[in-house]
Formats: structure tokens, C-alpha cells, sequence
């Protein structure tokens, strides 16, 4: 019988195997670690309004200007962090085991610049920008990375037009390949969920999929979610430490 947390930790490194089939799907809390905040929960406004209320279509068409001042806002402070630990054992999987896949949330970009393969931008890229009209002379969308623009909003360089940010805003459905490619790494032998609270969707959903198909799904979360009594382990800590312990018992 397993009784304590080395124990635990050792158990599920003896299912990371070089064939085994790794899915793992972030959140917010993964990058808290490296400073960047969640916008979300108490004191997460920016002037009177909740990320609800900014991050849609409907604010965009009504206020650009508004809506990109605090994404424009966001890239500034985003552009000055560095991935954390978590990042880096992440990252360090995705080289280690050839099935390896990442579903993030996150729209920073650190899982990326830590050098995660294979990552699927459930949410977008805040790094990303698309014309929106949609011009025939633009891509579907580009990456930019300046930060912070000089002209807000941003010009879209091909028509003149704006471009708006590369994310995946409340009321928007999620590309349909990057839920398909989601979808299929659901068939996997482990399942980590890190740093979400597991109560949005449909990234919500990908956790209790992921265990009808037969995966051992792991929480790991500050503290415990609505999702943790239907998993096979929840850990409560923070990503960074848990992970690095986990690693630790890897090699």
C-alpha cells in the first residue's frame, strides 16, 4: 500500500516509459511561478472591468482602442518574464518521450520558449495578431511580437485596417484542427493536468476524456478542483515544485 508522497511520486514515474503516450494540458497556474498573472480572481481588473467583459468580439467591435490597451498592457509585462521550473520539466519531457504532447491555455508563450515540442495553443497566442476583416492580402494570422505598439490598435500592414490579438476570446469556438489534434492526444497512457482549475470549457472536458479512454490522470493545482475526486491522483502544490520532484524521481 502506498502511503507516502515519495512513494507516490515514485509510482507514477515508473509509468513514464519511453514509448508511453504523455498528454498534459496547462493553465494560468503554471506561469505563476514566473510572474505573470492570472487576471483572474480577487483584485483581477483592469479599470473597473473583469477579462470577461474585455476579451470578447462584441467589446472589440464596440471599443478597440480599450480592448487592445490592455492586451498591449499584457505583451509588456508578459515580454519581460522567463520560464519557470515548470516550464523546463515540461520541456524537458517533450524531448525525452517521442509521444509527448502539450495542450496549453496559456496564451504567453513561456511553454514555448522553455523549447516544449509539440504544443497545441488550445487558446492562441497572444503573440499573434490577424487583420480584423479578415483582408484577402494577410495571412490567417502573424506572429508580432512588439511590445508595446507605437499606435493603438495595431494597423493591420497589408489593407490599413486593425488587426486584433490571436486569441481565442469568450464566445469564440476553438480552431477546429487544434481541437481535433486535442482530441486524438486524449488516447494516451498518462494525463497531467497542471494549473487549471478545471471548471472551463472545453478544456475542461479534455481531463475526463482523456479518462474514459483509459489514461491515469494526474491533477496538480495549488489546491484541489471539482475534477480531483474523479482522477487517479490529485497533488496539491505548486507546478513548479511538484513537477521538479517528479522529475527528480524520472531520473
Amino acid at each position: 500500500m502506498i502511503t507516502s508522497v515519495s512513494e507516490i511520486l515514485a509510482e507514477l514515474a515508473s509509468r513514464f516509459r519511453p514509448d508511453s503516450r504523455i498528454t498534459v494540458l496547462t493553465g494560468a497556474g503554471v506561469s505563476a511561478a514566473s510572474g505573470v498573472p492570472t487576471f483572474r480572481g480577487p483584485g483581477g481588473l483592469y479599470k473597473n472591468r473583469r477579462v470577461e467583459q474585455i476579451g470578447t468580439p462584441e467589446a472589440f467591435g464596440r471599443d478597440p482602442q480599450f480592448v487592445w490597451e490592455w492586451y498591449n498592457w499584457r505583451r509588456e509585462v508578459i515580454a519581460t518574464k522567463q520560464p519557470n521550473r515548470a516550464h523546463e520539466v515540461l520541456a524537458r519531457w517533450s524531448q525525452r518521450y517521442p509521444r509527448f504532447t502539450l495542450i496549453t491555455q496559456n496564451v504567453d508563450g513561456l511553454h514555448e520558449r522553455a523549447g516544449t515540442q509539440n504544443v497545441l495553443r488550445f487558446h492562441g497566442s497572444i503573440w499573434e495578431v490577424l487583420c480584423w476583416e479578415r483582408c484577402k492580402q494577410s495571412p490567417p494570422r502573424w506572429r508580432d511580437e512588439t511590445a508595446p505598439f507605437t499606435e493603438i490598435p495595431p494597423r493591420c500592414p497589408y489593407c490599413g485596417g486593425i488587426v486584433r490579438p490571436g486569441v481565442v476570446w469568450f464566445g469564440e469556438g476553438i480552431d477546429p484542427e487544434v481541437m481535433k489534434r486535442s482530441m486524438d492526444a486524449l488516447d494516451c497512457d498518462i494525463f497531467l493536468t497542471i494549473g487549471t482549475s478545471a471548471v472551463v470549457y472545453p478544456a475542461a472536458g479534455l481531463i475526463h476524456e482523456a479518462k474514459t479512454r483509459g489514461a491515469f490522470t494526474v491533477e496538480i493545482n495549488i489546491e484541489t478542483t471539482p475534477a480531483a475526486a474523479s482522477l487517479d491522483l490529485p497533488l496539491e502544490g505548486p507546478a513548479e515544485e511538484v513537477l521538479d520532484h517528479i522529475e527528480r524521481f524520472i531520473l
